[in-house]
């Protein structure tokens, strides 16, 4: 597979990469996840009060100084059961990571409305990301009768093991194309040397989602049009609680340039036909 890999980025330079774009990243200050355990709640400890002072005697009397015991007991095993209940609601199945890629034709203005919304995207909090990955679901559904090809990869773990495969996706998506464009967490890349490079035949845009959530995403299926519409709804289904990170890329970036199929099965080999 490494191979593959490998002999399939060398025809892709040897075709010549086109343009690409690319906008998200990590919160800086992740969002816990819902219903995590807070802190455990206190209430004050009544205090019987008595005229005068209690003696218990052994046979019987002074039953009274056994009530603060009870009280405390019960207000133990409140508090213990009240966090246990917490605890279990916070916990979930593990977190997921999703990549998620739409060949579809290149339509008018599809590329300028990306780079506007990356341009635009807050890519430092968790809600900016959460409605970044909206705005690019909502633009690609409406571009949904120009959809050819799509793939589709879910893998489930811990949320170190979702960014880990976040951040690995990402980079393979960023080998893909000549980065012109890039707004990574605040910061913006543009690459003002690229010139167009227009070739007949070239008719395809590539745009690609990778999501770390926490919550456990569908598995990957068959994809059809329908398969492939669910699985974008699935990752839009996101939200600033439980994205963990959100990248959004896109080849070509420069409105000029497209794909030709033979480009785009080249370096795309796990593409299937809708």
């Amino acid at each position: 597979m490494a191979r593959l890999w490998v002999l399939v980025l060398l025809l892709g330079l040897a075709l010549g990469q086109k343009s690409g774009g690319g906008v998200g990243g990590r919160p800086y200050s992740p969002s816990p996840p819902p219903m995590a355990p807070g802190p455990v709640p206190t209430y004050p400890m009544p205090v019987p009060t008595y005229p005068g002072p209690v003696v218990v005697y052994p046979g019987g009397g002074g039953g009274f100084g056994l009530v603060p015991v009870v009280v405390f007991l019960g207000l133990a095993l409140v508090a213990f059961l009240m966090v246990r209940g917490l605890k279990g609601a916070g916990e979930g199945p593990g977190a997921s990571a999703a990549r998620l890629r739409l060949a579809l034709l290149k339509g008018p203005g599809v590329q300028g409305a990306l780079r506007r919304l990356a341009e635009g995207a807050d890519t430092t909090t968790a809600k900016g990301l959460a409605d970044l990955l909206d705005e690019a679901a909502l633009l690609l559904l409406r571009e949904e009768p120009g959809w050819r090809f799509a793939s589709y990869e879910v893998e489930h773990g811990s949320e170190a093991e979702a960014l880990a495969r976040f951040d690995a996706w990402m980079l393979e998506e960023r080998s893909k194309y000549r980065e012109t464009f890039r707004h990574f967490e605040g910061k913006r890349q543009v690459d003002p040397s690229y010139g167009a490079r227009p070739e007949p035949g070239g008719r395809y845009l590539l745009v690609s989602l990778i999501l770390a959530d926490r919550r456990p995403l569908p598995p990957r299926r068959p994809l059809t049009l329908e398969a492939a519409k669910e699985a974008l709804l699935d990752l839009a289904g996101s939200s600033p609680f439980i994205l963990l990170a959100f990248y959004l890329s896109w080849t070509p970036e420069k409105e000029e340039e497209a794909l030709t199929e033979e480009e785009l099965l080249l370096l795309y080999p796990n593409l299937e036909k809708l």
